[in-house]
Parts: structure tokens; C-alpha cells; sequence
């Protein structure tokens, strides 16, 4: 089956994942950390993509992105990917393919579900086990979110400043998301929307995105098609 275009929308936020090839391990040391999202702000800034959350973990990547122009995310991620694959193999003397395929994606509705993705990909570490609080994982946008570290590669979305008139009003709205539950259902709804590449919206939003696009952003049914009859 031929896979579909991407979509993306200038102004419209994404949900990217970035996995390592056969999931092996992407990030080796600290300095692979920071090398990455060293390049991610350096390449966001060049293609034009406001960063609002990220989360890096051993074989994979989660961003929330916007661009603000045609293509800016591929062209982001196609050079970024690139870079970081150039560093690793010189890194670790190896060679070849780090990653797996084409990044995965999908537009998401500013709503309900713009602040959800972020407490989904924020939560990550927490629910591989590898810390109890979001806040303990060093390489995530938490601590920036939630926390008020600085960080130049972060641009806050619309949604987000709505959440307080005040950085520490917003922080503090931010970390009482987190006391709330995430359901299975949301969370295989923003899995799955990202790595089928359909839109994470309700049925108004996901109509505009198939209007806007020409593309269809739904999943469709399984099987054959009935015939019809005649």
C-alpha cells in the first residue's frame, strides 16, 4: 500500500516521533543529548519551527512543533536528521542508517488535544519507568513548562500562554494538568494519529485539515472495498 503525503500546514501544530532504526539507542552519553537539541534550535530557527515540547529518549524522539512555512518541517527534520546521524557515526565509528525511515507525524487541533500531546510527550519517562516525576528527566521540555528553566529553543504556544496572565500563573497551571489522569484511550489515540499520520482533532477539525490539504487524515476501513450491486 502506498503511504500517504504528509501533512503539514503552516501555523498548525505537529506531533513528531523519530525512532531509531530496529529501535537501537540514538543517544550514548550527555553529550548526545546536547549535541541534538543543540541542532534542533539551530535548524528549527533556520527552517522557520516554533519547538514547544520535546522529549528525548535512548532510541526515540517526541517534538511538538508549529512551522510557519510550506515544508518547514522537513526541511527541519531532513537536515537535523542528517547532522545528527554525521556526529553519531563519527561519535562511535560507525556507519550507516541510524534512523528508522521517515519521521512520523500528525496535525493537532490548539484545543483539548494541543495541551494533552504536550503532557503526553512530557510523561514519556515516567511511563517507561525511568523516573517517577517528570521533572527528575533531564531531557525534556518539563522543566521549562512546568518549571521556568531557560531555554532558547522553547517558544510557548498560544494555548500554553493562555494558562496564566504571569510565567508563574502559567507554570503552576501547567503542573496541575499533570495531576490529572491520562486515559488509555487518549493515549493510544495520540500514539496512533502520529505514527498512522492522521489528524488529532474532533470531525470539524479533521474536515478542514482534509480540505486544506487534499488529503484524507482519517483512517480508513480495513478490507476490500464492497461491490456494489447492481
Amino acid at each position: 500500500m502506498a503511504r500517504l503525503p504528509r501533512v503539514e500546514l503552516p501555523n498548525i501544530p505537529l506531533h513528531i516521533i523519530q525512532r531509531g532504526n530496529n529501535r537501537q539507542a540514538c543517544f550514548a552519553s550527555d553529550q548526545d543529548f546536547t549535541a541534538y537539541l543543540h541542532w534542533l534550535k539551530d535548524y528549527s530557527i533556520e527552517a522557520g519551527v516554533e519547538v514547544h515540547a520535546w522529549v528525548l529518549m535512548t532510541n526515540h524522539v517526541h517534538l511538538l512543533c508549529t512551522p510557519t512555512k510550506p515544508k518547514a518541517i522537513s526541511r527541519l527534520m531532513q537536515n537535523l536528521g542528517r547532522r545528527y546521524v554525521q556526529y553519531f557515526n563519527y561519535t562511535y565509528g560507525r556507519s550507516g542508517t541510524l534512523w528508522e525511515g521517515r519521521f512520523k507525524s500528525c496535525v493537532v487541533q490548539d484545543n483539548f488535544y494541543l495541551l494533552n500531546v504536550y503532557r503526553y510527550i512530557e510523561l514519556n519517562p515516567v511511563r517507561a519507568l525511568m523516573v517517577a516525576e517528570p521533572a527528575y528527566y533531564p531531557w525534556s521540555s518539563y522543566q521549562v513548562n512546568a518549571l521556568g528553566k531557560h531555554a532558547d529553543l522553547c517558544t510557548t504556544h498560544s494555548k500554553y500562554d493562555e494558562l496564566g496572565v504571569t510565567a508563574n500563573e502559567r507554570q503552576l497551571a501547567y503542573r496541575e494538568l499533570f495531576k490529572q489522569h491520562i486515559t488509555v484511550e487518549l493515549l493510544t489515540n495520540i500514539h496512533d494519529s502520529a505514527v498512522k499520520g492522521l489528524a488529532l482533532g474532533n470531525d470539524k477539525f479533521k474536515e478542514n485539515i482534509e480540505f486544506l490539504s487534499g488529503r484524507r487524515v482519517t483512517e480508513g476501513k480495513r478490507g476490500r472495498p464492497k461491490k456494489q450491486v447492481k
